[in-house]
Formats: C-alpha cells, sequence, structure tokens
C-alpha cells in the first residue's frame, strides 16, 4: 500500500501538474514512454526520469503503450491492475484536455475507479492540471480547484528543469511558477499546485 499514486500519461506530466507533492510516498505510473516526432530517444528520457526520481524521492513505473496511439481498453486494465497492486490511499489524475492521451487516460481511470466488488477502493481522488489546460482549455469540462497544496517551487522547477528535452515555452519555468504563485494567491500560501477532488471520503 502506498500513499499516493500519480498516473501521467507522459513522462513530464507527473511534474507539471504534482511536482511539488512528489516525495517518498509517491508512486508514478507512466502509461507510455517515448515522443511521436522523435525529439528525444527512448532511453534518454528515461535517463530524464532516473533524475527527476533521484531528486524528488518516488519511484516509478512504465507501462507499454505507444504514445499519441493508447487504447482505452488496454490502458483501463492496466489502471485496474496497477491500482489493485498499489492500494493507493490517494489517487492523482490528470485533468481532461485536447491532448489525445490525456483524454484517454482521463476516461479510463474514470472507470477504473468506479465503485465496484473487485476493484480497489481508493478513497482520495484528484484531478490534477497542466499549463496547457491553465492556458487554453478547449474542452467541455472546466477545472474547478478545491483542493491546495503549498508546495516548495524552486524544488519543483529544479525538477522540471531535469528534463529538458520536454521544456516548452508555453510551459516555461516562468509559466510554472505564475500558475503556482496565482494558485497561492487563491488559498493563502505564497506558491501552491490546485487540485480538483472527484472523491474524498476519510
Amino acid at each position: 500500500m502506498i500513499k499516493k499514486l500519480i498516473i501521467a500519461p507522459h513522462i513530464d506530466d507527473d511534474v507539471l501538474g504534482c511536482g511539488g507533492i512528489m516525495d517518498k510516498d509517491t508512486h508514478v505510473l507512466y502509461v507510455g514512454n517515448g515522443h511521436s516526432a522523435g525529439i528525444i530517444s527512448n532511453e534518454d528520457r528515461l535517463k530524464e526520469a532516473d533524475a527527476v526520481q533521484q531528486f524528488l524521492g518516488h519511484s516509478y513505473s512504465v507501462l507499454d503503450n505507444p504514445v499519441d496511439h493508447y487504447e482505452i481498453f488496454k490502458v483501463l486494465n492496466d489502471f485496474e491492475q496497477a491500482i489493485k497492486e498499489y492500494k493507493p490511499k490517494e489517487l492523482y489524475v490528470p485533468h481532461l484536455s485536447y491532448n489525445q492521451d490525456h483524454k484517454t487516460v482521463y476516461e479510463a481511470v474514470m472507470t477504473a475507479t468506479r465503485l465496484h466488488d473487485k476493484n480497489w477502493f481508493v478513497k482520495k481522488i484528484m484531478l490534477y492540471e497542466q499549463p496547457q489546460v491553465f492556458l487554453w482549455n478547449n474542452t467541455n469540462r472546466e477545472f474547478k480547484p478545491n483542493y491546495f497544496v503549498p508546495i516548495d517551487i524552486d524544488r519543483k522547477i529544479v525538477a522540471y528543469k531535469m528534463m529538458p528535452s520536454q521544456v516548452r515555452s508555453y510551459r516555461s519555468p516562468e509559466t510554472i511558477r505564475s500558475m503556482a504563485q496565482i494558485r497561492g494567491k487563491q488559498s493563502g500560501y505564497e506558491f501552491a499546485e490546485a487540485f480538483e477532488i472527484l472523491r474524498w471520503v476519510e
């Protein structure tokens, strides 16, 4: 049993949305590895993930799914098995976005966490946000933050910079800092990460 399980469609989504809360009590499940545009090799991307892991102290595993071609029935089975194995107290899932992999992951997790006699009942399920959704959400579902956690923003940015292949202008370190500052202003902290609670059972 672990405290926190983060499901990340790609290597970097975890740090972008949850980097401030990732620690030794966290396991990250990457749904796939690689990049369709061939920007970086799978091996080098895993080296970046290893560097982040050593810095933040969490553990991670990688599922064998082709990036940009996730199949909902395949990842649904993966998620159900992972939830049974890790029995998380808290589950963190990416908010719905325009990215096809994120859509598949979101929909599959909603099914994998349904009430079912054979499934592990996760008592706390939270959606986490991504810079692209913060800046441009063209889905029919709005991210509604109602759970805020104070974070060390410098630690999060250091972790993000350990994945140089994934740094983009629209999700620059400056953007990440600004988002954390806005979420902090909303919650009375200097910097914070925001989540939307889908389920909260004590």
